[in-house]
Protein backbone atom coordinates (compact mmCIF):
# COMPACT_ATOMS: atom_id res chain seq x y z
CA UNK A 1 0.00 0.00 0.00
CA UNK A 2 1.74 3.86 -1.08
CA UNK A 3 2.09 6.33 1.95
CA UNK A 4 0.97 9.79 0.30
CA UNK A 5 2.30 11.98 2.95
CA UNK A 6 -0.74 14.70 4.36
CA UNK A 7 1.36 17.52 3.43
CA UNK A 8 1.98 15.71 -0.27
CA UNK A 9 0.14 17.21 -3.39
CA UNK A 10 -0.62 13.95 -5.46
CA UNK A 11 -3.08 14.94 -8.46
CA UNK A 12 -6.01 12.72 -8.52
CA UNK A 13 -4.53 11.96 -12.44
CA UNK A 14 -1.73 10.42 -11.43
CA UNK A 15 -0.82 7.12 -11.00
CA UNK A 16 0.53 5.71 -8.44
CA UNK A 17 2.12 2.14 -8.10
CA UNK A 18 1.93 -0.41 -5.24
CA UNK A 19 4.27 0.74 -2.21
CA UNK A 20 4.95 4.04 -3.45
CA UNK A 21 6.18 6.42 -0.43
CA UNK A 22 5.88 10.45 -1.14
CA UNK A 23 7.09 12.48 1.68
CA UNK A 24 5.79 16.10 2.95
CA UNK A 25 5.47 19.10 0.67
CA UNK A 26 6.35 16.82 -2.51
CA UNK A 27 4.34 17.45 -5.13
CA UNK A 28 3.25 14.95 -8.16
CA UNK A 29 1.71 16.15 -11.37
CA UNK A 30 -1.38 14.93 -13.36
CA UNK A 31 0.78 13.49 -15.93
CA UNK A 32 3.22 11.37 -13.54
CA UNK A 33 3.09 7.48 -13.54
CA UNK A 34 5.20 6.41 -10.90
CA UNK A 35 6.41 2.39 -10.36
CA UNK A 36 6.24 0.30 -7.53
CA UNK A 37 8.19 0.96 -4.23
CA UNK A 38 9.24 4.26 -5.69
CA UNK A 39 10.02 6.83 -2.95
CA UNK A 40 10.04 10.63 -2.77
CA UNK A 41 11.67 11.60 0.38
CA UNK A 42 10.17 15.52 0.82
CA UNK A 43 10.27 18.80 -1.85
CA UNK A 44 10.67 16.40 -4.78
CA UNK A 45 8.30 17.76 -7.73
CA UNK A 46 7.75 15.48 -10.24
CA UNK A 47 5.48 16.88 -13.26
CA UNK A 48 4.73 16.70 -17.26
CA UNK A 49 4.22 13.78 -18.84
CA UNK A 50 6.99 11.77 -16.71
CA UNK A 51 7.19 7.92 -16.04
CA UNK A 52 9.15 6.69 -13.79
CA UNK A 53 9.87 2.96 -12.85
CA UNK A 54 10.47 1.16 -9.98
CA UNK A 55 12.09 1.17 -6.89
CA UNK A 56 13.52 4.57 -7.45
CA UNK A 57 14.47 7.19 -4.70
CA UNK A 58 14.34 11.07 -5.07
CA UNK A 59 16.17 13.25 -2.43
CA UNK A 60 15.48 16.45 -1.45
CA UNK A 61 14.61 19.31 -4.09
CA UNK A 62 15.11 17.33 -6.99
CA UNK A 63 13.37 18.36 -9.96
CA UNK A 64 12.12 16.09 -12.81
CA UNK A 65 9.77 16.60 -16.37
CA UNK A 66 9.95 20.57 -15.91
CA UNK A 67 9.90 22.47 -19.25
CA UNK A 68 13.21 22.55 -20.72
CA UNK A 69 15.44 25.72 -20.51
CA UNK A 70 15.56 26.18 -24.07
CA UNK A 71 13.80 28.91 -26.21
CA UNK A 72 12.49 27.25 -28.59
CA UNK A 73 9.87 25.22 -26.42
CA UNK A 74 6.45 26.22 -27.53
CA UNK A 75 4.88 23.70 -25.10
CA UNK A 76 5.54 20.77 -27.44
CA UNK A 77 3.98 17.67 -25.70
CA UNK A 78 7.51 15.96 -24.79
CA UNK A 79 8.04 13.15 -22.37
CA UNK A 80 10.29 12.30 -19.58
CA UNK A 81 11.18 8.55 -19.33
CA UNK A 82 12.66 6.54 -16.02
CA UNK A 83 13.55 2.78 -15.81
CA UNK A 84 14.06 1.68 -12.36
CA UNK A 85 16.54 1.57 -9.60
CA UNK A 86 17.82 4.63 -9.92
CA UNK A 87 19.04 7.54 -7.04
CA UNK A 88 18.73 11.02 -7.63
CA UNK A 89 20.24 13.01 -4.38
CA UNK A 90 19.31 15.99 -3.52
CA UNK A 91 18.51 19.20 -6.17
CA UNK A 92 18.88 16.86 -9.23
CA UNK A 93 17.23 18.59 -12.38
CA UNK A 94 15.46 16.73 -15.39
CA UNK A 95 14.38 18.71 -17.91
CA UNK A 96 11.70 16.91 -20.29
CA UNK A 97 12.29 16.67 -24.14
CA UNK A 98 11.78 19.03 -27.39
CA UNK A 99 10.47 18.96 -30.93
CA UNK A 100 14.33 19.14 -32.13
CA UNK A 101 14.41 15.47 -31.65
CA UNK A 102 12.68 12.60 -29.66
CA UNK A 103 10.35 14.91 -27.57
CA UNK A 104 11.99 12.56 -24.90
CA UNK A 105 14.39 12.69 -22.25
CA UNK A 106 15.49 9.39 -20.82
CA UNK A 107 17.37 7.79 -18.10
CA UNK A 108 17.63 3.91 -17.88
CA UNK A 109 18.52 1.79 -14.88
CA UNK A 110 20.59 1.65 -11.89
CA UNK A 111 21.60 5.07 -12.11
CA UNK A 112 23.32 6.94 -9.51
CA UNK A 113 22.61 11.01 -10.06
CA UNK A 114 24.42 12.44 -7.18
CA UNK A 115 23.42 16.27 -5.69
CA UNK A 116 23.55 18.99 -7.96
CA UNK A 117 23.50 17.21 -11.33
CA UNK A 118 21.67 18.53 -14.17
CA UNK A 119 20.48 16.54 -16.97
CA UNK A 120 18.81 18.73 -19.59
CA UNK A 121 16.27 18.08 -22.42
CA UNK A 122 16.38 15.11 -24.98
CA UNK A 123 19.18 13.43 -23.07
CA UNK A 124 19.97 9.76 -23.77
CA UNK A 125 21.27 8.27 -20.30
CA UNK A 126 21.53 4.11 -20.61
CA UNK A 127 22.47 2.03 -16.89
CA UNK A 128 24.40 2.05 -14.77
CA UNK A 129 25.63 5.29 -15.00
CA UNK A 130 27.87 7.40 -12.25
CA UNK A 131 27.14 11.01 -12.25
CA UNK A 132 29.01 12.78 -9.68
CA UNK A 133 28.32 16.16 -7.84
CA UNK A 134 27.36 18.90 -10.00
CA UNK A 135 27.78 17.49 -13.57
CA UNK A 136 25.79 19.18 -15.93
CA UNK A 137 24.82 17.47 -19.38
CA UNK A 138 23.81 19.71 -22.18
CA UNK A 139 20.64 19.26 -24.43
CA UNK A 140 21.10 15.75 -26.55
CA UNK A 141 23.42 14.45 -24.80
CA UNK A 142 23.98 10.56 -25.01
CA UNK A 143 25.09 8.47 -22.05
CA UNK A 144 26.32 5.13 -22.80
CA UNK A 145 26.31 2.04 -19.92
CA UNK A 146 28.37 1.90 -17.12
CA UNK A 147 30.25 5.33 -17.55
CA UNK A 148 31.26 7.55 -14.26
CA UNK A 149 31.54 11.42 -14.72
CA UNK A 150 33.71 13.45 -11.57
CA UNK A 151 32.51 16.42 -9.78
CA UNK A 152 31.37 19.45 -11.45
CA UNK A 153 32.19 18.17 -15.48
CA UNK A 154 30.19 19.72 -18.23
CA UNK A 155 29.20 18.02 -21.12
CA UNK A 156 28.40 20.18 -24.46
CA UNK A 157 24.94 19.35 -25.80
CA UNK A 158 25.09 16.78 -28.66
CA UNK A 159 27.72 15.08 -27.56
CA UNK A 160 28.28 11.41 -27.06
CA UNK A 161 29.70 9.71 -24.08
CA UNK A 162 31.16 6.10 -24.71
CA UNK A 163 30.34 3.38 -22.51
CA UNK A 164 32.94 2.43 -19.64
CA UNK A 165 34.66 5.70 -19.88
CA UNK A 166 35.86 7.98 -17.16
CA UNK A 167 35.43 11.35 -17.18
CA UNK A 168 37.18 13.45 -14.87
CA UNK A 169 36.49 15.77 -12.19
CA UNK A 170 36.20 19.67 -13.61
CA UNK A 171 36.58 18.44 -17.88
CA UNK A 172 34.84 20.38 -20.28
CA UNK A 173 33.72 17.71 -22.84
CA UNK A 174 32.80 19.31 -25.89
CA UNK A 175 33.81 16.36 -28.20
CA UNK A 176 32.94 12.41 -28.11
CA UNK A 177 34.38 10.72 -25.63
CA UNK A 178 35.73 7.38 -26.94
CA UNK A 179 34.67 3.79 -25.00
CA UNK A 180 36.92 2.73 -22.27
CA UNK A 181 39.09 5.43 -22.42
CA UNK A 182 40.02 8.28 -19.35
CA UNK A 183 39.36 11.66 -20.23
CA UNK A 184 40.13 14.73 -18.32
CA UNK A 185 42.15 18.33 -18.16
CA UNK A 186 41.59 21.73 -19.48
CA UNK A 187 41.52 21.32 -22.69
CA UNK A 188 40.30 17.88 -22.23
CA UNK A 189 43.08 14.39 -23.41
CA UNK A 190 42.33 10.72 -23.53
CA UNK A 191 44.86 10.10 -21.28
CA UNK A 192 44.97 6.47 -20.92
CA UNK A 193 42.26 3.14 -20.88
CA UNK A 194 39.86 2.94 -18.23
CA UNK A 195 41.38 -0.02 -16.50
CA UNK A 196 40.04 -0.12 -13.47
CA UNK A 197 36.53 0.32 -14.63
CA UNK A 198 36.80 -2.22 -16.92
CA UNK A 199 38.01 -4.80 -14.83
CA UNK A 200 35.20 -3.85 -12.79
CA UNK A 201 32.86 -4.52 -15.48
CA UNK A 202 34.44 -8.11 -16.29
CA UNK A 203 36.16 -6.87 -19.51
CA UNK A 204 39.02 -9.62 -20.36
CA UNK A 205 42.62 -9.27 -20.00
CA UNK A 206 42.75 -10.01 -23.68
CA UNK A 207 40.47 -6.68 -24.58
CA UNK A 208 42.41 -4.89 -21.78
CA UNK A 209 45.88 -5.58 -24.02
CA UNK A 210 44.44 -4.78 -27.40
CA UNK A 211 42.40 -1.15 -25.90
CA UNK A 212 45.70 -0.35 -24.53
CA UNK A 213 47.05 -0.61 -27.78
CA UNK A 214 44.63 0.62 -29.74
CA UNK A 215 44.84 4.20 -26.95
CA UNK A 216 48.45 4.21 -28.27
CA UNK A 217 47.70 4.16 -31.84
CA UNK A 218 44.70 6.28 -32.16
CA UNK A 219 45.95 8.80 -29.10
CA UNK A 220 49.66 8.87 -28.83
CA UNK A 221 51.17 8.41 -32.50
CA UNK A 222 50.71 10.51 -35.72
CA UNK A 223 49.23 7.53 -37.20
CA UNK A 224 45.81 8.72 -39.24
CA UNK A 225 42.96 7.08 -37.74
CA UNK A 226 41.52 5.19 -40.37
CA UNK A 227 45.33 3.58 -40.98
CA UNK A 228 44.85 2.74 -36.88
CA UNK A 229 41.28 1.39 -37.74
CA UNK A 230 42.97 -1.24 -39.81
CA UNK A 231 45.65 -2.49 -38.20
CA UNK A 232 43.31 -2.68 -35.18
CA UNK A 233 40.73 -4.80 -37.11
CA UNK A 234 43.53 -6.87 -39.01
CA UNK A 235 44.36 -9.27 -35.77
CA UNK A 236 41.36 -11.41 -33.55
CA UNK A 237 39.97 -7.98 -32.31
CA UNK A 238 37.77 -8.50 -29.36
CA UNK A 239 34.13 -7.32 -29.50
CA UNK A 240 35.26 -3.89 -27.74
CA UNK A 241 37.94 -2.94 -29.69
CA UNK A 242 35.62 -3.28 -33.07
CA UNK A 243 33.15 -1.11 -31.12
CA UNK A 244 35.48 1.64 -30.46
CA UNK A 245 36.68 1.41 -33.92
CA UNK A 246 32.59 1.80 -34.71
CA UNK A 247 32.39 4.70 -32.92
CA UNK A 248 35.68 6.29 -33.44
CA UNK A 249 34.34 6.40 -37.09
CA UNK A 250 30.86 7.90 -36.37
CA UNK A 251 32.74 10.72 -34.34
CA UNK A 252 35.25 11.08 -37.04
CA UNK A 253 32.12 11.99 -39.61
CA UNK A 254 30.73 14.17 -37.05
CA UNK A 255 31.23 17.87 -36.53
CA UNK A 256 33.47 19.21 -34.37
CA UNK A 257 34.13 15.92 -32.86
CA UNK A 258 30.73 15.03 -32.23
CA UNK A 259 28.60 12.21 -34.17
CA UNK A 260 25.34 13.94 -33.02
CA UNK A 261 26.22 17.07 -34.56
CA UNK A 262 23.87 16.40 -37.63
CA UNK A 263 20.82 16.18 -35.64
CA UNK A 264 21.42 19.85 -35.64
CA UNK A 265 20.14 20.04 -38.89
CA UNK A 266 16.15 21.61 -38.08
CA UNK A 267 18.08 23.42 -35.42
CA UNK A 268 18.33 27.49 -36.22
CA UNK A 269 22.29 28.84 -36.30
CA UNK A 270 23.46 29.53 -33.22
CA UNK A 271 20.05 28.74 -31.01
CA UNK A 272 20.61 29.06 -27.31
CA UNK A 273 19.52 25.90 -25.57
CA UNK A 274 21.38 24.04 -22.35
Amino acid sequence: MSKIHALAHVDPAAVIGRDVEVGPFCYVGAGVKLGEATRLLNHVSIVGDTTVGARNTFFPFCSIGAEPQDISFHGEPSRTEIGDENVFRELVTVSRGTAKERLLTSVGNRNLIMAGCHIAHDCELENEIIMANNVLLGGHVQVESCVTFGGASVVHHYTTVGRNAFVGGMTRIARDVPPFMTVEGIPPKVWMVNKVGCERRGISAQALAQLKEAHRLLFRTDMLWEDAFEELLASDPTPEIRYLVEFCRRMNDGAKGRSRERLRSGAASGQQEE
